[in-house]
């Protein structure tokens, strides 16, 4: 189920003015940091700030190379592409002379070399509190481009579908939370990168003793068997950054698997990969991936 802002919310962005502003503190991931002005040419190298800003009805000018996000194609149809999500082009960025560079996430490293070319800042959303990171950063893009009552009605709206998930998974059961890279499966606990799924919205962990691992904490079918999850989630790598490769279903499709209560109840949730892995924390993301959760567990 995608998430799709309502015309007349988008239509209200689009009439509002770009004004020219005082300077002004935002929060980032490095600390606070001053800017000037409202930038005129942006370049956004982060998929979460691509959703969040595009949301607010801003025009991004360049974006990296990265893999196909549907509901982003058109917001990202006009900017110019300028490296990829890791290695951004620094000749095409210095020619485009931006305002204004926003880095975050795999782009993080690069901020230092990105600030010789333009004002840089840093908004990677990691770590704890996620959902408080991505109203800082709704905040903060607010304040930039001067769409401050656009990101209040944002927050409001994602704030609606939290409370929406947490009701709809009140007395459901335990989740384990899987990601399937070809024939490969890690889970994630409460305090990884998708742990919000769990702490935002009430969702019970089926086991407690995950590490918290960037790339998950690798298991085995028998272990999954022996944890016996009421739900399982599902996040398939391959099918997120557009590679060929075993699906997650196919990987999942064995005896071991088949004998958990989450399995024999129809309870096996695949989200929507893309926005949950290459977008989290984008504020289009997270609320398409709680649409899925009210709807999976809803029906």
């Amino acid at each position: 189920m995608a998430f799709r802002i309502p015309l007349t919310f988008t239509a209200m962005m689009l009439i509002a003015p770009m004004a020219i502003a005082d300077d002004i503190t935002i929060g980032t991931y490095a600390g606070d940091v001053t800017l000037s002005d409202t930038p005129d040419v942006v370049a956004v190298l982060d998929a979460a700030a691509i959703d969040t800003i595009t949301a607010l009805g801003v025009e991004v000018d360049a974006v990296p190379d990265m893999p196909p996000l549907d509901y982003l194609t058109e917001a990202m149809a006009e900017a110019e592409r300028v490296g990829s999500l890791f290695e951004p082009d620094f000749e095409a960025l210095a020619a485009l002379g931006p305002d204004l560079i926003i880095a975050g996430g795999r782009s993080s490293r690069q901020v230092a070399p990105l600030s010789e070319i333009a004002p840089t800042v840093d908004m990677t959303i990691w770590g704890d509190d996620l959902i408080g990171q991505t109203h800082a950063r709704l905040a903060a893009y607010g304040e930039i481009f001067d769409r401050a009552a656009q990101a209040e009605a944002l927050s409001r709206m994602l704030n609606t579908r939290l409370t929406e998930a947490a009701a709809a998974v009140e007395g459901q059961g335990n989740a384990l939370i899987l990601l399937a890279n070809g024939g490969n499966v890690s889970a994630y606990g409460d305090d990884s990168r998708f742990g919000w799924l769990h702490t935002a919205i009430g969702l019970p962990e089926a086991f407690e003793a995950l590490s918290a691992e960037t790339h998950g904490e690798a298991v085995s079918f028998e272990f999954i068997a022996d944890v016996n999850p009421d739900w399982i989630l599902v996040i398939d790598r391959a099918a997120a950054i557009g590679q060929n490769g075993e699906a997650a279903a196919a990987t999942l499709d064995n005896p071991l698997v088949a004998s958990t209560t989450a399995a024999q109840t129809g309870q096996i949730l695949y989200l929507d990969s893309g926005p949950l892995y290459l977008a989290g924390g984008g504020v289009q993301s997270m609320m398409m991936t709680l649409d899925e959760v009210i709807e999976g567990f809803g029906g």
